[in-house]
């Protein structure tokens, strides 16, 4: 079978029926199909009473300088300004402020290098997460609903709602721990978890008001954790002699396993998978012409440069957590902070948290409540509460952005939408119900040593962001011109593999140090090797994707990994804007050939409309929005 037999003509997520090429009464059902159309976007399989995401019913508009003959625009940059930060609020939830804590602790200022190579290796993911979602007009969970068979993309789905549901049990969890220090111990830890289902839903109002305010919403949270984790580090005065070197020099001399250990953690508290695919939608908030290939560049080209200011600021923020930690806790003992706190209003909390089984001569476990109690004991009570207002906006802002994440993968995936209250309530229940009870029952280091679990947890999930990103990517029949080239498709590869493997080792030290035994140890390695099996799936649809003959023409590939209707042609990915779908004055679609420099992609327009009809032929409501 030839390599454009083996990807049939544009459909949805593969599982629907597909028909005959010449069958007249296939083209007369989908003629009468579109007739009932309006005009066909990224929203016509959805249902249409189904409240949309947030920017559904508004986009910003990008202002046209073309006759300026400006090279660069900031007016266009502000337009465009706004994704790229929300994506970065994905860099500041409590789970790396904590992670930041813990590797200044540990190994001072020896691994800040890590922190931001590691930010630079997410910024070339993001960049390619919202290179697809402008291009295409569908973001990462919409482009897996028509490029995996049913039961792929519902493991995808399930993989990456458990990487949402752990990152909101650590936004829980710091925002219980803000309450906690903020309220002077009056709001106890479980009230404080209880309280974060009360304020979600209160920020989720806030979106009625419009897209740019919510942006704005969104901007002042970062600018708070910016002046509280900034103020930190002016009044801890750091070493900057030393704090520069420790993040351009590459090396880490006399570092042991332990430090080695959590600088994997960086690694995998950085780089968060449904991150990939929240910015792959919130892309599309801009009104973008991608009828001109110009326009599709310029927008390619503002995002990067708005998300690399975000990260920019975010990795600034994490380096003034690292450095103030660097600089107050490392190889301090728990003894050391007790005779700092001596006299000072919080030595009791310091005396019930500050404790080990040596009389206090062990190094410190930093969390992010040891971490106020110790600021508050060396720069007074200010800065401790300062400290709490930073974790209560990471905690806040991060928890925002995971609803939507969760909402996109849930329209997505599945097909379908939930009210907004509807989906926080679920999963906001879902990261709760533990928490709570840890916060009920258990002590505060019960409930913050819950964060290395949960970002190994994360961790696992990466691949099932990382691979499906650098296959539609990397995939001309989808991307057109502005396909992946070689060198980006040999570093995306290599470098998601070093992460992947990065992440990986830290799951199995976590594993080993939990001494897992007996039934549970043989689940486990079962879920290993399944696990393992499903990465190499994924692989296998990638290098297909990204146009290797022997695996095209493979009839297992063809059975098992390439959708039955595929939404993409191979022999259609030179013709970039080729065709557009369009309505004529009796509101019948027709396809009419027009300048290749001024419509839609052919593949794209030709994916949206079969969508619908997969969709319906699955059960699902095939009606425009």
């Amino acid at each position: 079978m030839s390599s454009n037999e083996a990807y049939h003509e544009p459909g949805a997520g593969g599982d629907g029926p597909s028909e005959s090429a010449g069958g007249s009464a296939g083209g007369s059902q989908r003629s009468n199909h579109l007739h009932h159309q309006q005009i066909l976007n990224e929203t016509t399989y959805l249902k249409p009473a189904a409240k949309q995401a947030y920017f559904s019913d508004e986009k910003v508009l990008i202002p046209d300088d073309d006759h300026t003959n400006v090279g660069f625009s900031f007016r266009k940059l502000w337009a465009f300004t706004g994704p790229g930060f929300l994506m970065s609020i994905a860099y500041l939830d409590p789970g790396n402020i904590e992670s930041d804590m813990q590797s200044g602790a540990a190994a001072k200022y020896k691994i800040l290098w890590v922190l931001l190579w590691a930010t630079v290796l997410g910024l070339l993911m993001q960049r390619l997460a919202a290179r697809l979602g402008v291009v295409t007009g569908l973001h990462l969970a919409e482009m897996c609903y028509r490029q995996y068979k049913r039961l792929p993309r519902w493991i995808l789905w399930i993989m990456i709602e458990i990487a949402i549901i752990g990152s909101d049990m650590q936004e829980v969890i710091g925002t219980a721990i803000a309450i906690y220090l903020l309220s002077n111990k009056v709001v106890p830890l479980w009230g404080g978890v209880l309280i974060t289902i009360v304020d979600t839903f209160t920020f989720l109002f806030l979106d009625k008001y419009g897209l740019r305010k919510l942006e704005f919403l969104f901007g002042t949270l970062i600018t708070i954790m910016a002046v509280s984790f900034g103020y930190e580090y002016i009044v801890s005065a750091p070493n900057q002699g030393e704090v520069l070197e420790g993040m351009f020099v590459p090396w880490c001399s006399g570092c042991n396993s332990s430090v080695l250990l959590q600088a994997v953690g960086v690694v995998g508290a950085v780089i968060m998978p449904h991150n990939l695919y929240l910015h792959s939608a919130l892309v599309k908030s801009r009104d973008i012409d991608r009828r001109q290939p110009k326009k599709v560049s310029e927008a390619n080209f503002y995002f990067f440069i708005e998300a690399s200011v975000a990260l920019f600021v975010s990795f600034i923020i994490n380096l003034f957590v690292v450095a103030v930690f660097a600089h107050g806790m490392y190889g301090k003992t728990n003894k050391d902070v007790l005779d700092v706190c001596e006299g000072k209003s919080m030595y009791d909390d310091a005396k019930q948290s500050f404790v080990d089984s040596v009389n206090g001569t062990a190094i410190i476990d930093a969390d992010l409540y040891k971490g106020g109690l110790f600021l508050g004991c060396t720069f007074g009570a200010v800065a401790m509460y300062i400290w709490g207002v930073g974790i209560l906006a990471a905690g806040q802002s991060s928890t925002m952005t995971g609803t939507y994440a969760g909402q996109f993968s849930m329209e997505g995936f599945l097909n379908l939408q939930w009210p907004r209250w509807c989906r926080v309530l679920v999963t906001r229940c879902i990261a709760i119900i533990p928490t709570f009870c840890l916060a009920m029952f258990s002590q505060m280091e019960d409930l913050t040593s819950m964060n290395d679990i949960l970002n190994a947890v994360m961790s696992l999930q990466l691949p099932f962001a990382a691979i499906p990103t650098i296959a539609f990517t990397s995939c001309g029949a989808i991307m057109g011109e502005f396909v992946n080239g070689l060198g980006n498709k040999i570093v995306s590869i290599l470098l998601t593999i070093v992460v992947i493997g990065v992440n990986l080792y830290f799951v199995v030290v976590q594993v080993e140090n939990m001494e897992i035994k007996g039934g549970l140890l043989a689940l486990v390695c079962i879920f290993a090797i399944l696990y393992i099996l499903f990465n190499i799936y994924l692989v296998i649809h990638m290098a297909a994707c990204m146009g290797n003959q022997r695996l095209m023409n493979s009839r297992w590939v063809q059975r098992f990994v390439l959708p039955s209707q595929n939404s993409f042609s191979i022999k259609n990915a030179n013709s970039t804007y080729a065709s557009e779908l369009t309505l004529n004055d009796n509101g019948i679609a027709r396809n009419t050939i027009q300048n290749p420099n001024q419509n839609l992609t052919q593949r794209s327009q030709l994916r949206i409309a079969t969508s619908a009809e997969s969709a319906e032929a699955e059960g699902l409501d095939g009606e425009d929005a």
